[in-house]
């Protein structure tokens, strides 16, 4: 969605960054009535923070099968935290962080350790390494995913990067949508200057020009966008073979997913050629 970043209470005149609270309420007086007060930009991402310390204690104290009360509250609150999460914030495209992937391991690992006949230590020692840390974006160690809960890390890679595929789809959309809006501005800026229309110089002006709803580093941006798309398609068509598998791969194979997704964000951040070819090139190794 595209949204007003910075609003202005209509009745205290206080102003304050939606992109931080989410909420068009005053932070000051309460009031619901607010304005934005600059350009729309494309945004996905929610204010949303994930603490695991009271589920950490109960956990700790568990044998064997984990307790059904806790995990049905621990399942929550990484439900809520992933689902208010995005990629896309005031107009900025977000790498794909550690604790969002932290949080989707730990989800899915929960489940995949509840349906073990025979838990072993291994896996009760991977499931809490998970949870002392996935509030902080610490995973355990690719080798360290105990084979028989490795589908956790392949479901949440798949998930994961399907979720960033489709902001990095959407943000590309919004900057092939304002290059085309910087070309007619050009192209009108032109039709001005001309003698025989002089008269009609309000045609578009820079005031009425929309401003980008998307923003990047580096100079071309527009050319990044085919061989991003491009990238994208192989993302989906792996991720998508990954899950149809229940995330039954590898965990080098997991990793090498959300690294190539990574890597592309940050090729459409920045223009970098370089992570654009270890996109290609984490995705290649893993199709050979």
């Amino acid at each position: 969605m595209k949204v007003r970043g910075e609003r202005e209470c209509q009745g205290c005149g206080a102003r304050w960054s939606y992109y931080e609270t989410g909420s068009v309420e005053c932070p000051d007086c309460g009031s619901l009535r607010s304005v934005g007060v600059d350009d729309r930009t494309a945004h996905t991402d929610a204010p949303a923070s994930l603490d695991l310390s009271p589920h950490r204690a109960r956990f700790g104290d568990a044998s064997g099968t984990l307790p059904a009360e806790g995990v049905d509250d621990l399942k929550s609150d990484l439900r809520e935290y992933v689902r208010k999460r995005g990629f896309v914030r005031g107009g900025e495209l977000l790498p794909l962080d550690t604790v969002y992937l932290a949080a989707r391991e730990l989800l899915e690992a929960v489940d995949c350790y509840d349906r073990l006949r025979d838990p072993t230590d291994a896996g009760r020692e991977y499931l809490l390494d998970l949870l002392a840390g996935a509030d902080d974006g610490d995973r355990p160690a690719t080798a360290d995913v105990p084979e028989r809960l490795r589908e956790a890390r392949g479901m949440a890679a798949a998930r994961a990067v399907d979720e960033y595929r489709s902001d990095l789809l959407a943000f590309l959309d919004e900057l092939d949508a304002d290059g085309e809006t910087d070309d007619a501005a050009v192209d009108a800026t032109e039709v001005e200057t001309a003698p025989e229309v002089e008269a009609d110089s309000e045609i578009m002006s820079d005031e009425e020009a929309p401003a980008p709803t998307v923003t990047v580093a580096g100079d071309d941006p527009q050319s990044r966008i085919a061989p991003a798309r491009e990238v994208l398609g192989r993302l989906r068509d792996r991720a998508k073979r990954v899950e149809a598998l229940n995330g039954d791969v590898p965990a080098a194979d997991a990793d090498a997913l959300v690294d190539a997704a990574d890597a592309l964000g940050e090729y459409v951040r920045v223009g970098d050629a370089a992570a654009l070819e270890r996109a290609r090139s984490q995705l290649a190794d893993r199709e050979t």
